[in-house]
């Protein structure tokens, strides 16, 4: 098995009452997350990701479809499956009153890992709280608690972890740390499963990144080619001499005069060649002192695809 999670044909509509239509949540989706990745799933409010991890959860159950975790099958005796995931959920929901080691202890204890092999003062350690191992969970900081679900979700070391928007609400420092913290886990073997509305948390950390939009995959790509989808770019020529207005040779291209002596040309790459707006610079007698462009980021693609 190539993949960690395998998702075919999958369905999730939501019943109905007498006011109200039954709820198609999830429509035909089919993913393959490699084993080893860090794979991105990005969607609007309401688009169904949730209800997606929930499933691979095991909280909800899936109107149809197969969903195999670590080539185990959800259905039926799903022990094998549930033990080879880890999810760090939005919520917070760990009981206040017990510690941090208890809680550790207690969620490695009901995966049945023995306790001389139990890690859960190393993972206190990396999350940053090997000192409030032995305090009350209810007296620690907003980020601390967060830093806690992420501990809890692989205190019985699965091979995959779910981040259901692990940095939403919490500071730039936290996030650095939650950051590097994926980087090491991934590197030791751990596939990642992240969601997310920070889009620029997505672009500096997956491998692969997947859009849902009203419960169906809408884009499945490497973070390159995703990128390289968006329709529009900016590209600025300085050039070596002054211009009072835009060669004709280049009006062609809704060049615009930016300064004395810089053009600004908005083009599709995949109508345009950059060559030919450089040969066209050529004809009209000028030399290019400088070039910069404004590179398409994932904001970009993202409001592309889902946009209405």
């Amino acid at each position: 098995m190539k993949n960690a999670i395998e998702i075919k044909k999958l369905n999730k509509t939501y019943a109905g009452s007498k006011k109200q239509e039954p709820k198609v949540a999830l429509k035909d989706i089919d993913l393959a997350i490699p084993r080893g990745s860090i794979f991105g799933l990005l969607g609007p409010n309401g688009a169904g990701k949730s209800t997606l991890i929930n499933i691979l959860a095991g909280l909800v159950i899936k109107t149809s479809g197969d969903v195999r975790i670590w080539n185990e099958c959800i259905d039926g005796n799903n022990r094998n499956a549930k033990s080879a995931i880890g999810i760090v959920p939005q919520e917070i929901n760990f009981d206040p009153f017990f510690t941090p080691f208890q809680i550790l202890e207690i969620q490695a204890g009901l995966y049945g890992v023995p306790k001389k092999e139990r890690l859960t003062m190393e993972l206190l350690k990396m999350v940053d709280l090997e000192d409030k191992a032995n305090a009350h969970s209810r007296a620690l900081s907003g980020g601390m608690k967060r830093r806690l679900m992420v501990a809890k979700a692989l205190a019985h070391s699965p091979p995959i972890l779910v981040l259901d928007e692990p940095t939403a609400g919490v500071d730039v420092e936290l996030r650095q740390m939650l950051w590097q913290n994926v980087r090491r886990l991934n590197k030791e073997g751990v596939t990642v499963v992240l969601t997310t509305h920070y889009l620029e948390e997505a672009e500096e950390l997956c491998d692969q990144i997947a859009i849902i939009d009203r419960g169906e995959i809408v884009a499945n790509e490497d973070k390159e080619t995703l990128l390289s989808r968006i329709n529009n770019k900016e590209v600025r020529f300085r050039l070596d001499k002054e211009f009072d207005e835009v060669p004709k040779v280049l009006q062609k291209f809704d060049a615009e005069k930016e300064g004395k002596r810089t053009l600004l040309i908005r083009y599709s790459p995949a109508e345009q060649e950059i060559s030919e707006i450089i040969d066209a610079i050529k004809k009209a007698k000028f030399k290019i002192s400088d070039i910069s462009t404004d590179e398409s980021d994932l904001e970009d693609v993202f409001l592309q695809i889902t946009r209405h």
